[in-house]
């Protein structure tokens, strides 16, 4: 069965004039718009999509990557702001992803970046954003052993630090005295535990070998679109060959600098390429 903003692979079904139309499950067939479809593929094949629900509730297919899937944190861009209803955010599909007011932390502005949690709204079925996510965080104590490796997204700031979301499951609290700087809130870094409170929650350290070398490749990009004009033609898309050829690192670093600069606004990414993002954009 297709899951609602998770990554699913389907099998095609037909050809029609509107697109493909691939097996849902119980959801019946599931229509993937034929600007979508790939060369090669056909009835019998199975792709890779993402399911949501259009505009006028019906199950829709896309091939194209959100910043986020369902059940993920992520920091996203405010691009329109509607009186009554909530924000939308940009998350990387044509479709804006509705961050409904009840589901608001405090002010926004259009520009903003919050920190949400991408989520199955239970009264409506769809795809929502929430900035109140601490509900669902993880409160168990969580079964990390000190020195363990940890993906840390900057949350928000507190008088003594940071509060982290660890691996995208649990909280955790990273000292100002341990960071070599300050950091950015909607910020991906790599970190480790450096203890387990009597309570069970997490005292956090910054992998410091992971920071300079993600710190140093953003450097880089900057330096090399800056070179070419403000653009290059590399993106979430591009074949790890050619990010390896460019940069000399893999795809994954490559996608984990663009995601820092994208939320510290240095950059905009689009569909064939990266570029600067210019002063009036900020």
């Amino acid at each position: 069965m297709a899951l609602l903003g998770k990554l699913n692979r389907l099998r095609i079904v037909r050809f029609a004039q509107p697109g493909f139309y691939l097996d849902g499950g119980s959801h019946g067939e599931i229509l993937l718009p034929s600007r979508y479809i790939p060369a090669g593929k056909g009835p019998g094949d199975q792709i890779e999509v993402m399911v949501y629900r259009d505009t006028e509730d019906r199950l829709v297919a896309t091939t194209d990557k959100p910043h986020a899937y369902a059940g993920e944190f992520v920091a996203l861009r405010v691009v329109s702001l509607t009186p009554r209803i909530g924000a939308f955010l940009d998350w990387g599909l044509e479709k804006d992803l509705l961050l409904p007011i009840r589901e608001t932390s405090g002010p926004l502005h259009l520009g903003d970046m919050v920190v949400v949690l991408v989520m199955v709204d239970p009264h409506t079925d769809r795809l929502i954003a929430t900035a109140r996510f601490n509900r669902f965080l993880d409160l168990t104590p969580a079964r990390y052993h000190e020195g363990e490796s940890v993906r840390l997204l900057v949350a928000s700031r507190s008088p003594i630090g940071y509060n982290m979301i660890v691996n995208n499951a649990h909280r955790g609290l990273l000292y100002h005295t341990d960071l070599p700087g300050p950091l950015t809130i909607g910020q991906l870094v790599e970190g480790y535990v450096r203890a387990i409170r009597p309570d069970g929650k997490l005292d956090l350290a910054l992998g410091k070998a992971g920071y300079r070398r993600i710190a140093a490749l953003t450097d880089q990009i900057l330096a090399a679109l800056e070179a070419k004009g403000g653009r290059l033609p590399y993106n979430d898309n591009s074949i790890p060959e050619e990010i390896r050829d460019a940069f000399g690192v893999s795809k994954k670093a490559f996608k984990q600098a663009i995601g820092t600069l994208y939320r510290d606004r240095r950059i905009l990414i689009e569909p064939d390429g990266i570029r600067l993002v210019n002063p009036d954009e900020t």
